[in-house]
């Protein structure tokens, strides 16, 4: 049956500049299955379907998918869900917030602007990265050990590694090898510069390495450890893709209460039906 569809792109104001999101605004009655093979096709990074609210609070529920399986939570499907929703019609139960539930539970949206930003969800692993684990990663970047200034798990539903560098310019200068686990580098610009930090996240796909050109979950959980860690401070803005020749932005603020908040721009690039 044909159901609507919309093609989003997140973390920009320019499109095809950010990273593309495909979203099934009417997912009710779709099998898992149907949704994997679905999310196969589109062979994008993530592709989301909204299904009513199954818990009070909930504005729409969302399950996220890549072309590989589900995810609890991602930051960009967040953001291009909730702007697919909004412009479909949807109604939050408060003006300028969405709540998403997802399979990390409920995630707020804010309508700020020209921006959507969602709050950083509690990190279901967090702490030193081991000390092997660390050296491996050297490994795969291409770079010597002594480069990674500090290492930390980031895990809020992608299980990142994340590893500071000295400078963005050394992010930028990265040409890893075969990586086998999902890896977020960050570097900073010098002060003065438009943006903070430049950021790269790269992961094993087919028997190969992937890099995302914007990734909401990685610059949510950076902004945690950078902020705890007194590297940060808010608001900052946090480019990605640039290597890839998109112009990504991430915009990170923070609340009285600590909470860490991850907005971007979201425009629609494609809309109409498809049949599932």
């Amino acid at each position: 049956m044909p159901r609507p569809f919309q093609q989003i792109d997140v973390f920009t104001t320019t499109p095809y500049r950010g990273n593309p999101l495909a979203v099934v605004l009417d997912a009710e009655g779709l099998t898992t299955e149907r949704m994997r093979e679905f999310a196969r096709w589109t062979n994008l990074s993530e592709t989301t379907f909204v299904l009513p609210p199954s818990v009070p609070g909930a504005d729409y529920r969302v399950r996220i998918f890549t072309p590989g399986g589900e995810l609890p939570f991602a930051g960009h499907p967040t953001l291009g869900t909730c702007h697919a929703w909004l412009s479909a019609g949807g109604t939050p139960g408060e003006p300028d917030v969405v709540v998403q539930e997802c399979g990390a539970g409920l995630v707020p949206v804010r309508r700020t602007g020209d921006r959507l930003a969602f709050a950083a969800p509690p990190l279901l692993r967090s702490g030193p990265v081991e000390e092997p684990v660390v050296e491996r990663v050297a490994r795969m970047l291409g770079i010597g050990r002594a480069e990674i200034l500090d290492a930390e798990w980031a895990d809020n539903g992608p299980g990142w590694v994340a590893v500071l560098l000295a400078s963005a310019d050394e992010v930028l200068a990265l040409r890893p090898g075969l990586v086998d686990l999902d890896v977020g580098v960050v570097g900073p610009y010098p002060p003065g510069s438009p943006e903070a930090f430049e950021v790269r996240a790269f992961f094993p796909k087919d028997g190969a390495t992937a890099e995302d050109p914007v990734t909401g979950s990685l610059n949510a959980s950076l902004a945690q450890w950078l902020l705890r860690t007194g590297r940060a401070e808010t608001p900052y803005v946090a480019s990605q893709g640039t290597v890839l020749g998109r112009t990504g932005r991430a915009h990170v603020s923070r609340d009285p209460d600590g909470t860490v908040w991850v907005g971007g721009g979201t425009v629609t690039c494609v809309t109409g039906e498809v049949e599932l």
